[in-house]
């Protein structure tokens, strides 16, 4: 194993978060642009709340964003497996190698025993931290307590006074002191790993040369450098970004809006956008310019660019870059990617759609797609095209069919209708272009009261792809009903 080598390690216990696919994009960038591997594997120790369920929801999330893997669940590799779970035995060997050095030792403390302990340390205002107390247990100590029916947790045996430095890609040098660490859990008495151990043995193994993940695990790093050194092995380098905040400047949460991959998707929003606006967050690029497809992400990428402050979560940003790629797409991607909001809309049938009638909703897409910044929003802008009338949606509308010319407008346009061939968007165009003139009145006294007429609002997309999307029959319908009301 040679080169860069990274990984993304979720737990699954849940769908992909905002925060995690940020992290698993930052690590593939900095693994496509170095020519370095890219690793996917599964923390699952968290044995109550993983699902295979969730694990399958962030794989396919990775996979909808674009981010493929080299090596890592589904995949395979030289290193795996890569579900801890599937690796027990590997973290039993070293915990015996810990056991047997010296590094680590059973302990047997009861949790009330913990708890006397930390409220013993608040009270004389120190930091809560096990005191080692289970550290020179003899073994007839041991003995004694295993016959109490204690099962032990295996700790390691932090050094005093030494002070650990994180020398970190993106906060720069980061000191803990050890007297702050206190023993930590490395096996519970379950016999499964916990998170610093399990992580520190995965990474060596896999030859992981770059941490790269949220700084709420910075913490975590002192204890992993403790566990590198007690084996022996080189550490990796450690780059930690940013949390994500709402615009509120609280850590991000579901009260900020949809915090998971899953339901962006749900609500339509496109991949190369949420790929965008993770990128921008935390992340600055050289210049002003903010779109950026996933090749120029690998090129222009570099941890030197990641903020060390909170990065906020702009809704509004997001909402302007999927509307740009919206009006990037295809046509006929849009239109199926529409398609399942129509339905569930009851706009159209759960069925097959017929050739035809997916002509029809593809010009639909083209008429109202300048006005989304998510798919979902499309059954807000089409029901004017499903409904058999429509009212006035306000007074400002109302007050538009009260103008004296209005009949003879409607009517004129009636005939035109009637008489024309196929009513396509270049016939109407050609009926509306020659009617101010025809009429002998300005362009708003003809068009607006058509478009009330045929919409019941006063702004919406051209007139002619509106009345080429409802056809003869209902824009003759909605003409006369108004006409004859006036």
């Amino acid at each position: 194993m040679s080169g860069v080598r990274v990984r993304f390690a979720p737990s699954p216990t849940g769908p992909l978060h905002i925060g995690g696919a940020r992290s698993a994009l930052f690590n593939w960038l900095f693994a496509r642009q170095k020519g370095g591997t890219f690793i996917v594997r599964i923390e699952d120790t968290d044995l109550e709340r993983s699902s295979r369920e969730s694990e399958q929801n962030i794989l396919e999330a990775l996979r909808w964003l674009g981010l493929d893997w080299d090596e890592g669940v589904e995949v395979g590799g030289p290193c795996g497996p890569y579900r801890q779970t599937e690796r027990l035995s590997i973290y039993q060997q070293y915990a015996r190698q810990l056991l047997e050095s010296g590094w680590a030792y059973p302990c047997y403390c009861t949790e009330e025993e913990l708890a006397a302990e930390r409220e013993a340390l608040l009270a004389r205002g120190e930091m809560p931290r096990y005191s080692g107390r289970c550290r020179h247990l003899t073994e007839q100590d041991r003995r004694r307590l295993e016959e109490m029916g204690r099962r032990p947790v295996l700790r390691f045996a932090v050094p005093a006074g030494e002070n650990i430095t994180v020398h970190d890609l993106v906060r720069g040098e980061v000191t803990f002191d050890t007297a702050g660490i206190g023993d930590f859990i490395i096996v519970k008495s379950d016999g499964i790993p916990t998170y610093n151990f399990a992580v520190v043995v995965d990474d060596h193994h896999m030859g992981i040369t770059h941490v790269i993940r949220a700084e709420e695990h910075l913490s975590n790093t002192p204890r992993q450098i403790l566990l590198y050194r007690a084996f022996g092995w080189p550490e990796p380098q450690f780059a930690h970004i940013s949390l994500i905040l709402g615009q509120d400047r609280s850590k991000m949460s579901k009260r900020h809006g949809a915090t998971s991959i899953e339901q962006y998707r749900e609500m339509g929003y496109l991949p190369e956008a949420l790929v965008n606006f993770l990128a921008l967050l935390g992340w600055s690029p050289g210049g002003e310019e903010e779109i950026f497809t996933l090749g120029e992400l690998v090129q222009q990428f570099s941890l030197e660019r990641v903020a060390k402050n909170p990065a906020i979560f702009d809704l509004d940003k997001l909402n302007w870059l999927n509307g740009h790629y919206i009006r990037q797409s295809s046509l006929d991607r849009l239109t199926e990617l529409a398609i399942p909001f129509l339905q569930k809309a009851g706009y159209i049938s759960g069925g097959g759609v017929a050739p035809e009638q997916y002509r029809w909703l593809k010009q639909l897409v083209a008429t109202v797609r300048d006005y989304l910044t998510s798919l979902s929003e499309i059954t807000r802008h089409v029901d004017i095209f499903f409904a058999p009338e429509v009212e006035p949606e306000d007074e400002e509308a109302l007050a538009v069919l009260a103008g004296e010319e209005v009949p003879r407008v409607l009517s004129v346009l009636a005939e035109k209708v009637r008489s024309a061939g196929e009513l396509d968007e270049d016939t109407a165009r050609g009926i509306l272009k020659k009617l101010p003139k025809e009429l002998g009145l300005g362009a708003r006294k003809v068009y607006l009261p058509i478009r009330v007429a045929l919409t019941g609002r006063t702004h919406g997309p051209e007139l002619y792809q509106v009345i080429s999307l409802l056809g003869r029959e209902k824009v003759l319908s909605r003409l006369g009903r108004v006409a004859g009301a006036c």
